[in-house]
């Protein structure tokens, strides 16, 4: 069969190792960092493993359910029942149902009915081909009148995207919508999952599934470029050594690509360099007594800069101490971005305060500070046109990462759907001297 590299050992190029290797090909995974996963790796956070940035499963996480069927470990998915606060007028609410809806005080009720019909359909609606060229504001505007969106938008927008917030694309808030509105029970019970142990569970398992198949995994072996002859993929560099490939699958940040793969040709290097990212800091804090009994709390007050935190363990329960998470997202030219650590660890104590006035600081067990340059990428109205296919002009070589699912947003289901199509798509047979003949791939399009 063939010779497959891929670059980037998160859960999207670990999906493409692992189904590469069940296809019968020969693999060798190249990561940058001295461990698997990206996103989804975790730490020892004072005895307890966590993810450096959180996760969750939604019931409709069908790509998830897959491979964890194939890899023997779909019994470590646990489902919890959660909530949602929402933190608004000085006062942590009941959210996330039509009855904390329709009590939410100092709103009117129009502009919460509107609000609702809006939840109500998204999460419904199979497609909205419409909203590809619609900006997220004008779209709620539009469903649910300026109040509406003043009291319920306007801060978690601002507050995620910065000078971009006017001018996110309505298609890829709809999605968010959707994916949460049909992780439920009922209508009045929302109900997400988790992967018993969290994200590193299911890395450790594709490691070794990965490798007990035959496939090799390099960490510490970042690619300093991709190798091609007479427009044909031929493998990429390392500081190491030379691999050598048929096909080269990269999910590394897009803004990485341009310099990575010399050979491409300009107007695409420039379509790579277009597709702008927003920077992301989680500010973690692990605490002696829980800060409020809600998986996650959205924030909409103009002076507490964040859109809101993430309590772990009002979903992975297990965990003996409170863990909550703070993310706050920025461009990386914000100079909050580069804070020392003890200045956002103390403003974000100063959040959960708000939240919660009885803690002190003695509740305080230990903290961390993760930061990303590239943590989320900016979609815009229009943005499924910007994205490049993922085959790329030279033959051999995809590239995507998490921006090519748009309008979905990052997560661990997307990223191992689109990681095993790039690796589906390549030919089970193909000639192995080439001087002329094109060989037939799966061409991608948005």
């Amino acid at each position: 069969m063939a010779k497959v590299l891929i670059i980037g050992a998160g859960v999207m190029g670990l999906a493409a190792a692992w189904q590469a290797v069940r296809d019968g090909h020969e693999v060798d995974l190249v990561e940058a960092a001295p461990e698997p996963g990206g996103m989804a790796a975790h730490f020892d956070f004072d005895g307890d493993s966590i993810e450096r940035f959180y996760h969750f499963v939604c019931r409709t996480d069908f790509p998830t359910f897959d491979l964890l069927r194939e890899l023997g470990m779909e019994d470590r998915l646990r489902w919890r029942n959660t909530s949602m606060g929402f933190y608004t007028d000085g006062r942590l609410h009941p959210w996330g149902n039509p009855l904390a809806l329709l009590r939410l005080p100092n709103a009117p009720l129009l502009a919460k009915l509107r609000y609702g019909l809006l939840a109500y359909v998204s999460t419904r609606r199979d497609s909205w081909p419409a909203l590809e060229n619609e900006s997220a504001k004008d779209w709620i505007i539009r469903w649910c009148g300026e109040e509406a969106y003043r009291r319920f938008w306007k801060t978690l927008l601002e507050f995620k995207f910065y000078e971009y917030a006017d001018n996110i694309s309505a298609a890829w808030i709809w999605t968010r919508i959707r994916r949460i509105g049909r992780s439920r029970s009922s209508i009045m019970q929302e109900q997400l999952g988790y992967i018993d142990g969290g994200s590193q569970t299911l890395i450790d398992a594709l490691v070794q599934a990965i490798e007990s198949a035959g496939g090799r995994i390099h960490l510490g072996s970042p690619v300093q470029f991709v190798t091609t002859r007479e427009n044909r993929v031929t493998g990429a560099e390392t500081s190491a050594r030379h691999f050598s490939a048929d096909f080269v699958i990269s999910t590394t940040p897009t803004p990485y690509v341009a310099d990575m793969v010399p050979d491409l040709p300009e107007d695409w290097k420039q379509r790579y360099r277009a597709i702008q990212n927003i920077g992301v800091i989680c500010v973690v804090f692990k605490l002696r007594r829980q800060v409020t009994p809600h998986f996650w709390v959205n924030i909409s007050v103009p002076d507490l800069t964040i859109p809101g935190v993430v309590e772990l363990t009002n979903l992975r329960k297990e965990i003996g101490r409170t863990i909550v998470y703070i993310p706050y997202y920025m461009p990386v030219t914000n100079e909050k971005f580069f804070w020392p650590d003890e200045r956002l660890l103390a403003e974000g104590f100063g959040c959960l305060l708000r939240l919660n006035p009885s803690l002190v600081p003695d509740d305080i067990l230990a903290t961390r500070v993760a930061r990303l340059r590239f943590g989320q990428p900016v979609c815009e109205p229009g943005f499924a046109s910007r994205i490049p296919p993922v085959q790329t002009p030279i033959e051999g070589l995809q590239i995507a990462d998490t921006c090519f699912y748009y309008p979905e947003d990052r997560g661990i289901a997307e990223s191992i759907r689109l990681g095993r199509a790039m690796a589906g798509s390549i030919p089970a047979l193909f000639p192995t001297t080439r001087p002329s003949r094109r060989v037939e791939t799966t061409v991608w399009t948005h």
